[in-house]
């Protein structure tokens, strides 16, 4: 019996161990399954409640409580493009393209031209191209054994900017392989057919100063010392498809911007081109008749002597001269001896260029054949009391005074220095622009100084009317001159009037003038040590309106 209890209670204690065991190994968490066994439902549940993986897609919201943040996945590699297949082909031939590898281009291409490397380098050359970015497009296949690969390209030209085109590869397979199928065209759709593109490069004027069109001054304009940066430029550049000429990118336009002047564009380029071919140091200079506001100077003298220079203006004088002695009571068709040469009482002798005594002649014929003898003669007959200095210092500005023209006359000292004084020569001397302006008055009846603003200055010389009898006089006069005296022969247009000059300079050629006006211009013409004013200053003055 005692066997028996001793039996039990050793069962017992077996069976408490056994299921110890048992219950210590259903309820670990650390005994690992097998690495084949499947996930549990409840691990497929927790993978469900991960963010960006749940049926709704990459950007289904996590939940509330989660706090577990996931770094973006990987993305799956795409299927690689095969290396015998067309869009690894035309892709292969961009990348190559872009890096500037013709070689390699050109072994993807199906009978490349021999010239074909340096088709592309002179493209690049003569389009200065200065880099190439390219993108692939989409690839489409017309046909089994054909493809097509559209891209778009971004060229840098040189001082020109970006230039977008868009182009396609044509391939095809050849013997088993892919070719690009190349053509001018490949480059760029303009050189289809022959067709061509050029950079054409072209120097524009951006002067500081402009004339009063707002258009730069005419190229070699001869004004160079009267008003700055007027040889400013820039340059234009523009690329042009041929034959048809579209313009296809080009700089921007650049708007004049420079400070405006007096300056008549037509008028500064008749007056410069008037002085091409002219041998001897020379200039024009133009005024508006009404305003005097300059509207040439051209100027081949140097220093801006058109303007401050002073000459003897020779027989030009005679406008004031004759003025004076219309004053004096002459009238145009009074009668006065022109003689070959004349000798003041006791003094010196005069002479004419033409050595020919034309007997009495009206005032107005003498002064149409610039008798020497008649002004000297007459000045000292009705100009002794200082009369003509006071004329032209008076109404013809030859006084020391501000603004933009030299001219000057003094007190004559004896009658020999009077009766040259009274044709240009002795104390008188001008500027070209004194000289126009002088011709300015007789065509408008007031002297008024030369400006280069659109009114005078507060400092400027007040403006002098003259008399209108003698203004009319000096108009019928000055056309005389061109009618039927000294410039008859020079080629002047019709309506112009003047008086030409031929100034004696010792030891050297005469110098040669011819002042005047036509419609709403006076002007000045100064050629130094020309010669004669009618044969050498009026031809040039006729070149010049001529050419208005």
């Amino acid at each position: 019996m005692r066997d028996r209890r001793l039996l039990a209670l050793i069962v017992s204690a077996v069976m408490i161990v056994i299921f110890g065991v048992y219950a210590l190994v259903s309820t670990s968490g650390t005994v690992a399954a097998s690495p084949s066994a499947r996930p549990t439902p409840a691990d497929a549940a927790a993978e469900a409640e991960e963010p960006g993986t749940a049926e709704g897609g990459e950007g289904a919201p996590p939940s509330s409580a989660s706090v577990i943040t996931l770094a973006p996945a990987t993305p799956t590699p795409a299927t690689p493009t095969p290396q015998d297949g067309p869009e690894w082909v035309a892709r292969s031939y961009l990348t190559a393209w872009q890096a500037g590898d013709h070689a390699a281009m050109a072994a993807l291409v199906a009978d490349p031209p021999a010239d074909f490397a340096d088709r592309h380098r002179g493209f690049d050359a003569d389009l200065r191209i200065s880099s190439l970015s390219l993108t692939a497009g989409e690839l489409s296949e017309p046909g089994a054994e054909k493809a097509e690969l559209s891209f778009n390209g971004v060229r840098e030209i040189t001082d020109l900017g970006r230039w977008p085109f868009t182009s396609v590869l044509r391939l095809e397979r050849r013997a088993g392989t892919w070719k690009v199928l190349w053509a001018p065209e490949t480059m760029h759709p303009s050189l289809k057919d022959g067709g061509s593109l050029k950079l054409r490069r072209k120097e524009i004027r951006t002067p500081d100063t402009l004339t009063r069109e707002g258009r730069p001054f005419p190229r070699e304009s001869r004004a160079g010392d009267y008003f700055t940066g007027l040889g400013e430029t820039a340059v234009e550049l523009k690329l042009l498809e041929e034959p048809s000429g579209t313009v296809l990118k080009a700089s921007p336009r650049r708007e004049a911007s420079g400070t405006r002047t007096t300056v008549s564009l037509p008028v500064q380029a008749a007056a410069a081109r008037a002085l091409d071919g002219v041998g001897q140091p020379a200039a024009i200079v133009a005024l508006d008749i009404q305003t005097g506001q300059v509207r040439a100077v051209a100027d081949a003298l140097g220093g801006k002597k058109a303007f401050n220079g002073l000459y003897p203006p020779g027989s030009t004088f005679k406008v004031v001269t004759a003025a004076a002695l219309l004053r004096s009571g002459l009238v145009p068709d009074s009668q006065v001896p022109c003689p070959a040469s004349y000798t003041i009482p006791n003094g010196r002798t005069f002479t004419d260029s033409d050595n020919v005594d034309h007997g009495a002649v009206p005032l107005t014929m003498a002064f149409a054949l610039s008798c020497n003898t008649t002004f000297a003669q007459q000045a000292h007959d009705r100009l002794r009391d200082d009369r003509l200095r006071a004329e032209a210092a008076d109404r013809f500005g030859f006084r020391e005074k501000p603004g933009l023209s030299a001219c000057r006359i003094r007190p004559y000292g004896n009658l020999d220095e009077l009766g040259s004084d009274a044709i240009g020569q002795n104390s008188v001397q001008a500027s070209p622009l004194c000289m126009a302006e002088v011709a300015a008055a007789a065509a408008s009846g007031v002297w008024r100084p030369a400006i280069l603003a659109e009114q005078a200055g507060p400092d400027e010389p007040q403006p002098v009317p003259l008399d209108d009898g003698v203004a009319s006089a000096l108009r019928t006069m000055m056309e005389a001159v061109v009618t039927q005296g000294t410039a008859a022969q020079a080629g002047l247009p019709a309506g112009t009037a003047g008086k030409t000059g031929t100034a004696e300079v010792q030891g050297a050629t005469d110098h040669a003038w011819f002042v005047g006006y036509r419609g709403s211009l006076a002007f000045a013409v100064f050629v130094e040590n020309g010669g004669a004013g009618g044969q050498v200053a009026a031809p040039i003055a006729a070149r010049f309106l001529n050419g208005l």
